[in-house]
């Protein structure tokens, strides 16, 4: 297979996908390396497809269904499982995880956990990985982009996290 039909078909794979798609998973689907496959996202992205890499793999962004809202959160590395739970738990998607970097300036990181799997999965590979949360950055705060499908389950998320306090409020 040559390289612009492995890189249209990588684009057709992540089109149809309902789930994110690891580099290995393709590069072991086109026989090739796993870097030959980051060379192709990169080059997909520079031609202006919208391709984000999750902490599970490469997804191709489209506008989130629902109501997209942002929530400010301060809470130590320990309580990370129970704010995404809480979140995940009221039929919501975490989208991202942002926090304001003194030198960068805002840093996102894209998550798309959108189960109490997708977190617990999440939590693995950091441990696995000895991965610290973004928020380490800043003290335990940070900002998550997150999709709801109305507003009454973006209220659940908001009174779950202020119970277990970790919501910023004004």
């Amino acid at each position: 297979m040559q390289t612009e039909e492995r890189r249209a078909s990588i684009r057709e794979i992540l089109s149809a996908a309902a789930e994110p798609v690891s580099a290995g998973a393709l590069a072991a689907r086109f026989h090739v390396s796993r870097q030959a496959i980051v060379g192709d996202v990169a080059l997909l992205r520079a031609a202006g497809l919208d391709i984000t890499a999750t902490p599970r793999g490469y997804v191709l962004q489209s506008a989130p269904e629902g109501l997209v809202r942002q929530i400010a959160c301060r809470h130590s590395d320990a309580d990370m499982a129970a704010e995404l739970n809480a979140i995940v738990d009221q039929g919501c998607t975490v989208l991202d995880v942002i926090v304001e970097h003194p030198v960068y300036g805002q840093i996102t990181g894209p998550l798309q956990l959108k189960s109490r799997y997708d977190v617990e999965q999440f939590l693995l590979r950091c441990a696995a990985a000895g991965a610290h949360p973004l928020s380490d950055l800043t003290g335990g705060i940070h900002l998550h982009t997150i999709s709801c499908p109305d507003e009454e389950s973006l209220g659940r998320v908001r009174q779950s996290l202020r119970r277990l306090g970790f919501l910023l409020e004004t």
